[in-house]
């Protein structure tokens, strides 16, 4: 058997960044198992979404690390593409019942379609299976972007955004595309202060 491919360790500069410095990046096309949909983080649908990406994406690592390939990975964590038909119901007036996601985790570039058909598969068949309707395997592109490690509670992003934003405007960017949340930590697990985000946003240059 191989060594352990470890995506986030391999890619430190995507995976690390400082949570007190911006850093710009180009991305270039990574593969993601996804599922779009509307409403609150708190949501029984976006509960369900997450539940599912889970649960299909451990199961294509034991049927990867089991079968004649015997590629041993880890799984990475759990992103979101977040955005509002009127932004100011993401932004100011916070109205979450008006957000809309797309839930994602990234899947080792050896992943192919049939493998995904084989692990919704091989989930349909366990005891009380998640609802993986909708579920795809699509290659994202994000092209240039930037980033920082925000630490604390989600609620208290704001200032971390907007210092964001500000920064890939003063570099003379213009902001494009989606806000892009990478969630590094287990929040059922560790103290809402030390949740730790990744918080990036695309620009065009």
């Amino acid at each position: 058997m191989q060594a352990k491919l470890d995506l986030k360790k391999q890619h430190k500069e995507i995976y690390a960044p400082s949570s007190k410095k911006v850093s710009m990046l180009d991305l270039g096309p990574m593969n993601y198992l996804m599922v779009d949909g509307k409403g609150a983080p708190e949501s029984p649908d976006y509960a369900r979404a997450v539940a599912a990406l889970f649960a299909v994406s451990y199961t294509m690592k034991f049927i990867t690390k089991k079968g004649s390939r015997a590629l041993d990975y880890g799984v990475m964590p759990l992103e979101g593409l977040w955005w509002a038909d009127d932004m100011a119901h993401f932004s100011s007036a916070r109205d979450k019942n008006q957000w809309q996601w797309t839930m994602m985790i990234r899947q080792p570039d050896f992943i192919t379609v049939a493998d995904i058909e084989a692990a919704l598969a091989a989930t349909a068949k366990k005891k009380s299976p998640p609802d993986t309707s909708g579920l795809r395997l699509e290659t994202f592109i994000e092209g240039p972007a930037a980033q920082i490690l925000h630490i604390g509670p989600f609620e208290d992003e704001g200032p971390t955004i907007a210092r964001l934003h500000a920064e890939i405007e003063a570099a003379g960017h213009r902001l494009s595309g989606k806000h892009h949340e990478v969630y590094l930590s287990d929040i059922r697990r560790a103290a809402p202060e030390k949740w730790r985000t990744i918080l990036r946003q695309p620009f065009s240059p």
